[in-house]
Formats: structure tokens, sequence, C-alpha cells
């Protein structure tokens, strides 16, 4: 029996995570003393793992396919291949930063001034390849968490932390000097496994219905009743993904107009609509948009 061998991120990405499945058609049930969620398709087996060790697990075969960031595919350096890109957080649907920040009064303002100091981080490994790289020696402390008050409390000189609005930064009085890396969530796959017709034809089916899912969000449909007479009016209104749908209404002058458009149009685009003769309109959320 084939059977395909995925990670679940636990953690940050956790509910992200499921949420993403049960929109691109699969139900994930997690158990609370258990790592094995139960999931509705025969050919899945799932596993819960914490993103940060999940490129080790799909490299050395434990795993077939797993979700986790690029920073900890490039932290543990791991050898895997990369099904596809998923933008998405527990926030928000955008990368995250990984940056340098010193204290607001710091004499430090720039990578060079680093020279001898010390760096509290999560990201060890690539953190250290960074500055080594550029030819700055600087000694690097692993933090287990509240790494912001590493350096407001002198035990660093610097933080090395990962940050999508910058609040938790700034809030700690400290302020950004570097980026060292962009990092956006991936569907990472073990090379033998991704070398298998089977097992990689399921992966790249699960990658087309989470993009189509992902490409969803904060879309919708419309659908209204126009009158012919009113047809190239309201056509011109209408964004789309390609050209909205229309067609015939029964025995009638009128066609039924459909289009996808972005959420945020809606509120300014009904009002409009109506004025120019459109009736009937209907909005309707959407799950993927393959």
């Amino acid at each position: 029996m084939n059977l395909l061998r995925i990670g679940i991120p636990k953690g940050s990405l956790e509910k992200a995570t499921l949420e993403l499945f049960e929109k691109s058609g699969w139900r994930i049930k997690l158990s609370n003393r258990s790592y094995f969620p139960e999931v509705d398709d025969p050919d899945l087996a799932c596993s819960m793992c914490r993103a940060q060790e999940m490129s080790r697990y799909v490299e050395n075969g434990t795993l077939d396919v797993g979700i986790t960031g690029k920073d900890w595919v490039l932290e543990n350096g791991s050898e895997v291949a990369v099904v596809t890109d998923l933008v998405y957080s527990k926030v928000s649907k955008r990368p995250t930063r990984w940056v340098l920040a010193v204290p607001a009064n710091s004499s430090i303002k720039s990578l060079r001034d680093l020279e001898g100091k010390k760096i509290a981080t999560e990201l060890v490994s690539f953190t250290r390849n960074y500055f080594k790289q550029r030819d700055i020696n600087v000694e690097i402390e692993f933090s287990w968490g509240a790494t912001e008050a590493k350096v407001v409390s002198g035990l660093a000189d610097a933080i090395v932390e990962v940050t999508e609005t910058e609040s938790t930064i700034k809030a700690h009085g400290l302020v950004i000097i570097h980026e060292l890396l962009i990092s956006n969530t991936q569907l990472i796959a073990n090379k033998k496994a991704f070398a298998d017709p089977w097992k990689r034809e399921k992966m790249e089916n699960i990658a087309l219905l989470l993009q189509g899912a992902l490409k969803a969000d904060r879309m919708v449909g419309l659908k209204m009743n126009v009158p012919e007479s009113k047809l190239k009016e309201v056509m011109h209104m209408l964004p789309s993904l390609n050209a909205p749908t229309v067609s015939n209404l029964y025995q009638k002058d009128w066609f039924s107009v459909e289009t996808v458009i972005s959420e945020h149009e809606v509120r300014d685009l009904v009002p409009r609509l109506l004025k120019h003769g459109a009736e009937g309109i209907i909005e309707y959320s959407l799950n993927k948009v393959i």
C-alpha cells in the first residue's frame, strides 16, 4: 500500500497549517496526547513535529514531506527538495524577517561594530555562518526564548530575532540595524521520496490544492443580474482574474454576470454596481482558486 508520511508543524505554524489543510480539502484531527493526528485520507500518515526540527526528519527519511520555515532548513543545513513555497504564518500572510537589533542608545550601528561582541539568537548556525562569511568575529549564544530581554539586561550586545511587525522589538526599546534573512513557509520533501513517482504526484497534488487555498484567501465571488442596456457599463467596472462570466437569463433581456475579486474591493464596488443597474448581487466565499 502506498503511504505518504507528512509532518505537520507543532507550535506557531500549527493553527495556520491545520486551517490551510482543511480549506484545501483535508481534515486533520488532533489529540491532546498524540503526536500522530488522524487525517481523512488513507494515503496520508501525519506526525506532529516542531518546525525547528522538521527538515532533519525529512532529510533522514523519517518523514517524506513536511511543512516548515525556510529559515530552519538553512539553520539545519538540510538537503531537501522544496515542493512549493507557502507564504503564510500565524499572524499574517507574509514572509517573516530575521533581523539584527540593538538598544536604541547603543554605539553599535553596523555589522562591523559587532566585532568581538556577543549576539543572542535561536538561529545559531545561520547567524554564525553569516558573520563568518563577512569576516566579523562575534560570539553567538543560543537563546531559549525572551531573546529581546537578553540585550536589554546586558546579557548580550545584540540579538538576531524573527519578526513580522517589529512591535515586540520596538516595545523593548530596540532598533533594527540590519536584516539577515527573509523567510517563508515551505513544503519540503525527502529527495528519495520526491524521486518516487507515486509520492511525488501526491506531494504535487497537495501543493496544488494548498496553493489554491492560499490564492483564495481574501478573494470572493460576486454574482449579479444586469439588464442588457447596462451590461457594457457594468463590465467596465468589474475587476477579474481573467474575464467575468456572462450568460443569458431565460426569456429575458438580462444577463447573469459572475466574477472573482479581492474582498477589499467589494465595499466600494457593490454600491456603484447598484447605481449602474445591477440587481440581485450575491457575494460568496471561496475555498480554492486553481
